[in-house]
């Protein structure tokens, strides 16, 4: 089981769920947007993925600017700007039980199946 954290408007997210599909991947959605993940549910995943949080960010958003956060912004402020600004996660991202990965590219979620 893969947990996938969409966004139906984005479309390496789109692509990204019909490769995870297409591999035979069973794949529960989840709507981050509206469902957004916790701080500790985020620490897990980048815990997972091993990379600082910033890397997990989207830091284009005009939210991020918006909130005045920058790449010197401490994790645990970054982590708590994310569980309330889902907008700023980057997108998709699959969960398996033993590993992460950011589909940027799509094709980085093959190694989940």
């Amino acid at each position: 089981m893969i947990e996938y954290w969409h966004n139906p408007r984005c479309s390496k997210s789109r692509t990204g769920l019909a490769l995870l599909e297409e591999k035979g991947a069973t794949v529960k959605v989840r709507k981050y947007l509206e469902d957004a993940p916790s701080a500790d549910e985020l620490r897990a995943v980048l815990s997972q993925l091993g990379i600082p949080s910033i890397e997990m960010m989207r830091t284009s958003e005009k939210r991020f600017k918006e909130l005045g956060l920058s790449k010197t912004t401490p994790d645990d402020d970054l982590i708590q700007a994310m569980a309330e600004n889902p907008i700023l996660i980057e997108r998709p991202l699959a969960i398996a039980s033993d590993k992460t990965a950011i589909g940027r590219p799509p094709e980085n979620l093959l190694s989940l199946v």
